[in-house]
């Protein structure tokens, strides 16, 4: 009877265990990717000067139009307050 007492709490801490690996994992993969980007964006800088700042810019009037499509597009819901709408 105490092993299966024992079982809830041994199966959480290995539930617990593999959620920090995943997190780790993940942080690293997050940090791979920054180090690419900006690997990218140096070579580039490199070969055309200016290419860092005119994505930025193309990266910038994209957002603006998918935030005015989103806003365009959204249905109106009555029970939202005003300011989600």
């Amino acid at each position: 009877m105490i092993k299966d007492e024992k079982q809830p709490s041994a199966t959480k801490g290995k539930l617990l265990e593999q959620i920090d690996s995943l997190k780790r994992e993940d942080e690293t993969l997050y940090n791979i990717l920054a180090v690419d980007v900006w690997a990218l964006a140096k070579t580039m800088d490199e070969f055309q000067p200016g290419f860092w700042a005119a994505f930025m810019k193309n990266r910038e009037k994209a957002l603006k139009r998918f935030i005015t499509e989103v806003m365009r597009t959204k249905t109106s819901d009555s029970k939202r307050p005003p300011f989600l709408h």
